[in-house]
């Protein structure tokens, strides 16, 4: 007999929670709104969070904690050196990951500049299947290049592979018979934020590790998204229906030397996250680094109770209702926006839904920023913070394996974790209902300041 209640639960998408504490939110009126664009310099990374109704600009440190989180910050033992809340936290990790060496750093691009420093010199080459943003800049901060080796399937919209962010194996065997002497590194980044939000398979990263291992090369993994990676494992992958989800995330790191998590994402915290690691050698390494940059390595440049907060949102992150809900909902605003006749990335990732840009302002070029424009249609008609930019990659022709540049364009509608409900999906959908009505009126942005590095976050624009 069918369980009645728990298919009811998956086809409304009910929230697998309820509300303890509320925060007020504010929509500016039109005019107003309009007044904000121009004092923002028509960017996301300028405008005011108290003058947005729904951010969608990340899913980074944005989430709701937990009555239980909120607990455990109460539990933090402030001790500088080796505090009782560092061996709650080093448990939970040990616990989820599999690994048995655990460094706190404050943030997931704190374990990237660490991480970067040991491995990289001039010259080298790091492979990854899409480097997240801070992951480039550190990367090219040590003057070495990041080289994403993506299947050609993430510029194809419409095309419904269950894992488009598996790295393109026919690419990595060239890269790696080309270049294997100035590779120290091969990242796999689970989810794959920057190709559409999508999943990485089983699969695929086992054939990852006998590659590396055929040339000697450490894998590590980017796994600030692992528990959404395991889910949709496990809904799409054979073999995995009946595994949990800490089977499932402990197998993915198996492959991996190491592997640095920025835990604002799947821990479900404000703030924080850890290197971890079955090399004593390498854990020596980064603790000397972390005292140098963050602080005592036992609390990595964290309070204590922050530790305390970190160990049970990465419980909860791998909780499988959770994670049905959090899913269930992305996908739901994908399909509330197809049915306004927006052209987003199939099929819909985990942290966000993807748009295609050039299919929705079909009249503006590059160099007219469409994803800016996007941004400033969405918060005019509806005070909603999102958008995008062009993605700028590094990649290898398949067949001889030459590093060219190719350009991604798309505009990223990241959902923030146990945050919105479906009214609040409706409500994006309706308010992209109409920028879609008026996208063939929007002449397009120039750039008006752009600096070399991390240029999203700094760049201001101007309306054509």
């Amino acid at each position: 007999m069918s369980d009645f209640a728990r298919e009811l639960f998956a086809a409304t998408v009910a929230e697998p929670y309820r509300t303890k504490v509320v925060e007020p939110l504010r929509l500016p009126t039109r005019e107003d709104r309009q007044r904000i664009l121009a004092r923002s310099h028509y960017s996301p990374f300028y405008l005011d969070a108290s003058d947005v109704y729904v951010d969608l600009a990340t899913d980074s440190g944005s989430g709701a904690m937990s009555a239980e989180q909120w607990s455990a910050l109460m539990r933090g033992d402030e001790s500088y050196i080796r505090s009782k809340s560092f061996d709650v936290l080093e448990s939970a990790v040990q616990e989820i990951t599999g690994f048995r060496y655990v460094v706190p750093t404050h943030q997931g691009r704190a374990a990237e500049n660490i991480l970067m420093q040991l491995h990289l010199k001039p010259g080298d080459i790091v492979l990854n299947n899409t480097h997240f943003d801070t992951t480039k800049a550190h990367v090219e901060q040590r003057g070495a290049l990041a080289v994403d080796l993506m299947s050609d399937a993430l510029w194809r919209f419409d095309e419904r592979h269950p894992f488009k962010g598996n790295f393109d194996l026919g690419k990595l065997r060239v890269a790696l018979e080309r270049h294997h002497d100035r590779v120290p590194l091969i990242v796999i980044t689970v989810l794959n934020n920057f190709a559409c939000s999508s999943p990485v398979s089983m699969e695929n990263i086992r054939e990852v590790r006998q590659l590396a291992n055929t040339y000697g090369i450490p894998l590590f993994i980017d796994a600030c998204r692992m528990a959404e990676n395991a889910y949709f494992i496990k809904t799409r992958e054979n073999g995995y229906q009946h595994r949990s989800i800490v089977e499932i995330v402990r197998e993915m790191l198996s492959h991996a030397d190491a592997c640095w998590m920025s835990a604002k994402k799947d821990a479900l915290v404000n703030i924080g996250g850890f290197i971890a690691t079955n090399d004593e050698a390498l854990l020596r390494r980064c603790q000397e680094l972390v005292v140098l940059y963050e602080g005592f390595h036992s609390y990595g440049g964290l309070a204590r109770r922050d530790l305390e907060a970190m160990a049970q949102g990465l419980r909860e992150g791998t909780d499988e209702d959770y994670l049905a809900h959090r899913i269930r909902l992305v996908a739901y605003l994908g399909q509330k926006l197809e049915d306004q006749g927006i052209v987003i990335s199939q099929p819909v990732g985990g942290s966000g839904v993807f748009i295609d840009v050039e299919k929705l302002y079909p009249h503006l070029g590059p160099d007219e920023c469409p994803g800016i424009a996007l941004f400033c249609d969405l918060y005019r008609e509806g005070g909603i913070r999102g958008g995008g930019f062009p993605f700028t990659v590094n990649t290898v022709t398949g067949d001889t394996g030459e590093i060219i540049q190719r350009v991604f364009q798309f505009a990223r509608f990241a959902v923030a974790r146990r945050v919105y409900s479906k009214a609040h999906m409706d409500y994006v959908a309706a308010i992209m209902g109409r920028v879609k009505q008026l996208a063939p009126e929007n002449r397009g942005c120039r750039v008006v300041e752009k600096p070399e590095r991390l240029s999203h976050f700094f760049a201001k624009f101007a309306p054509l």
